[in-house]
């Protein structure tokens, strides 16, 4: 009697609890989902294993250099390279936050058009800033100092901050360095005629010493990049999800929940949400440029983007073809692209603005060039309902949440690469 008493209790006990979707056996297979040979490949195509050792930029030959590095992160977190010694690089990349900073705009002495982007797996990339106005990560570290907007100060004033401050640490990498002082090089002088004044004093100096001013503030940019180059991401949850998927660890993969896991399925699916279209690869991103409907939806002046990013580049006296550039020019990939860009993208350079990385991405909202979306569920609503690229794909709202889960596995501390084993 004993015995059929506990018989009834136990199958009472499995069919209430199988009726709320839990199981006391075969946990991990219950909440894992099954993936076909397709998927499998993409899920290792996005694995962070799959990420090939740092390439070599052939524009910069200071990029492998140690001690460029580290003259470049002592540079990186100066603030007196401001016009009010308070603004750093850092102060717009804040390594607590992947290189960025919690703000839609990106402030320096004043408030920019657009957000700061993440410095994660830089060294990757073709292009650099939202519209891809540079094609080299030591050329796009020249841009903020000589910004009204950001850094507010002149390359002279950078030539006389590195003979005063780092000099010895100059000339071990770079060379012997020119005597730099502030009467042969006004602190003020910019080669810049929207600043009248610094531009009189610019063309005040010798050819010489402007040559030499160019060459040191080049030099400076290079140290920053050899620096900014080595951050790169660490294995997240979702890499040692792939790796238990390749290994068929079932107890492994429920390092992942269901709804993150289902919001992944979502991920690589090409035809409904796309995500993968564009954010592909170990670090999420196809490295170009897509109009997704941002600017369009902007309160303030409409954002060209790459329209006008790619002219940029191409007159960029610091760019991979200059002078100042260590390639030779069948070396400069991005620059040679131009005529193929323009040619199968056309009008779609309007509006459009870099892929980023989505690694960390759930850990440094807000969100979009402009900081529009504040929050993961905000952008998953923007591209189920507004983005021409995705609002036919119907996500319900359930799965846009699946989505947002998934984004947040990719969240892992960031770390700097050492030159050993380059």
């Amino acid at each position: 009697m004993r015995n059929k008493s506990l018989s009834i209790f136990i199958a009472v006990f499995l069919t209430i609890f199988g009726a709320a979707g839990l199981s006391l056996a075969g946990t991990e297979e219950d909440r894992n989902i099954s993936w076909t040979g397709a998927e499998i490949k993409i899920l290792k195509s996005l694995w962070i294993e799959s990420l090939p050792p740092l390439p070599n930029d052939s524009s910069n030959a200071y990029s492998d250099n140690a001690g460029s590095a580290l003259l470049g992160e002592e540079i990186f977190y100066d603030s007196r390279f401001s016009a009010n010694g308070k603004i750093a690089c850092s102060n717009c990349h804040l390594p607590t936050y992947s290189f960025t900073d919690d703000l839609p705009l990106a402030r320096g002495m004043a408030t920019t058009g657009r957000r700061s982007m993440p410095f994660l797996g830089l060294a990757y990339s073709r292009y650099f800033f939202w519209d891809g106005r540079k094609d080299s990560l030591w050329s796009q570290a020249l841009g903020p100092p000589e910004s009204r907007a950001e850094h507010g100060i002149s390359r002279t004033a950078c030539a006389n901050l590195i003979f005063k401050y780092y000099r010895s640490r100059y000339e071990e990498i770079f060379g012997p360095m020119p005597k730099i002082d502030e009467e042969s090089c006004p602190t003020g002088a910019i080669p810049d005629p929207a600043d009248p004044e610094g531009y009189r004093s610019w063309q005040g100096m010798t050819e010489k010493k402007r040559q030499e001013v160019n060459r040191i503030f080049v030099n400076m940019g290079k140290a920053i990049a050899a620096f900014v180059g080595r951050v790169v991401p660490a294995p997240a949850r979702f890499d040692r999800y792939v790796e238990a998927v390749l290994k068929k660890d079932a107890a492994g993969m429920a390092i992942l929940g269901r709804d993150e896991q289902l919001g992944l399925k979502l991920f690589i699916d090409k035809e409904r949400a796309k995500c993968i279209n564009c954010h592909n690869g170990p670090l999420f991103t196809n490295g170009i440029f897509h109009n997704i409907g941002v600017s369009e939806q902007g309160e303030g002046e409409y954002d060209r983007g790459r329209a006008v990013g790619i002219k940029l580049m191409q007159k960029d006296p610091f760019n991979c073809l200059s002078e100042y550039s260590d390639a030779e020019p069948d070396q400069c990939k991005a620059l040679k692209l131009v005529p193929v860009e323009i040619r199968e993208t056309g009008d779609k350079m309007e509006g459009a603005f870099k892929t980023p990385s989505l690694r960390n991405v759930a850990a440094r909202p807000p969100y979009m060039h402009d900081g529009s979306q504040a929050t993961l569920a905000e952008v998953m609503k923007f591209y189920a309902d507004t983005s021409p690229q995705t609002r036919d794909s119907a996500l319900t709202g359930e799965e846009q949440r699946q989505l947002a889960a998934f984004m947040a596995t990719l969240d892992a501390p960031l770390r700097i690469m050492s030159l050993v084993g380059r």
